[in-house]
């Protein structure tokens, strides 16, 4: 019984070393802000590396030493204080990705973290879709809601094309896919990166707050980011049971398109407001439709 004990807290002990929040000072022992406001909100985040499971999901995290991952809580202060978005933008956030080379309050990338319970996609369509004829569509579609946003007072919206075309790895479930927007006629070009992991029950999200100017610095990191999340037994893509679990109203081109919105011929967007030195991302929302957009902004801290 004795022995049995010892083996459970080195159980215990080994699972809380696998993940663990280090410090501010242990991950940017040099960085000092001038701004003591500024100061304070970053050294009060928890910067977690290793293995994270992300409850409800059946997803566990791996998180290697060039990057960190921040919780919902955190997250949501980056979303909503940092980077100024709605409070509404950040519900439903599991978390984010972040390069340890870079804090929050600096002019860095953010990967954010959303889980989609939806049930099974097939990827059955993944080898017949045409990706060019989809993102005509997906264009077209956004020119109408462009149209409609206009009549509202609010800036047009273009979608350019593929930064970076849609790219479905069926051994491991994994999609990933970037596309390039205008707002308002600006020069400067919006990144929207999306990577998703299909599961047995649902899709992890993981959507890239970006700028173009830093799409190669992207493209470099996909496959680390990929390799990542990992459903846990059970929970894996290949446990479906046919039977028994849920299917998704929608396969690989819906996710892309905007599940049944590109059958509805709809792109709701959220609403954007572009301004020098912010980034837009749109993010798409969890439910049936899947229609529906965020946009997050970042901006520079004051």
């Amino acid at each position: 019984m004795l022995h049995g004990l010892m083996s459970m807290l080195i159980a215990l002990v080994m699972l809380a070393s696998l993940a663990h929040a280090k410090p501010y000072r242990e991950l940017f022992p040099s960085r000092t802000y001038e701004n003591p406001e500024i100061q304070r909100f970053v050294e009060g985040f928890d910067y977690r590396q290793g293995d994270i499971a992300l409850p409800e999901t059946g997803v566990e995290l791996h998180v290697p030493a060039s990057f960190y991952f921040l919780g919902s809580e955190d997250a949501r202060r980056v979303l909503v204080t940092a980077w100024q978005n709605p409070p509404s933008m950040a519900e439903h956030v599991l978390g984010m990705i972040l390069p340890s080379a870079r804090s929050p309050a600096d002019d860095t990338w953010g990967a954010v973290i959303t889980y989609d319970a939806d049930g099974y996609v097939s990827d059955e369509d993944a080898a017949r879709i045409d990706y060019g004829e989809l993102l005509k569509n997906m264009q077209d579609a956004t020119l109408r809601s462009s149209e409609a946003r206009v009549k509202e007072g609010y800036p047009t919206i273009r979608l350019v094309g593929w930064a970076s075309p849609p790219y479905y790895d069926k051994a491991t479930a994994k999609l990933h896919w970037a596309k390039e927007l205008e707002f308002g006629g600006q020069d400067e070009h919006t990144l929207n990166y999306f990577v998703r992991a299909l599961g047995r029950r649902g899709v992890l999200n993981i959507n890239f707050v970006a700028a173009m100017d830093q799409l190669s610095e992207i493209r470099s990191v996909i496959p680390a980011v990929l390799s990542m999340p990992e459903f846990t037994q059970g929970s894996k893509y290949t446990d479906y049971v046919p039977s028994t679990d849920k299917v998704a109203a929608y396969g690989i081109g819906g996710l892309i398109a905007g599940s049944l919105a590109q059958k509805l011929g709809l792109f709701a967007l959220g609403l954007a407001f572009l301004k020098k030195g912010w980034i837009v991302i749109l993010m798409v929302l969890a439910g049936a439709w899947k229609a529906v957009g965020r946009l997050f902004t970042r901006k520079q801290p004051e």
